[in-house]
């Protein structure tokens, strides 16, 4: 699978999807995957990266790559 991916028209690394998802520079962020998951706002295709936002915490984030739908697992 491909390091970058296409959300909303423009070219993003692991790091900038996570970037994009947490509205803040990341730390590390892992490979993006495909999500099983459909954006609940447009039905796009919805991909998710895990990354780490500080030292203390690992959060796995949701993003439309149609949309500005984004989501994280924090409770």
């Amino acid at each position: 699978m491909a390091d970058n991916r296409v959300v909303q028209g423009r070219m993003v690394t692991p790091e900038s999807l996570a970037e994009l998802i947490e509205d803040d520079s990341v730390m590390d962020a892992e490979a993006i995957e495909e999500s099983d998951r459909e954006c609940p706002e447009c039905g796009g295709d919805v991909l998710e990266v895990g990354y780490m936002p500080s030292v203390t915490e690992f959060v796995t984030g949701w993003k439309c790559q149609d949309c500005d739908w984004a989501d994280t697992d924090r409770d």
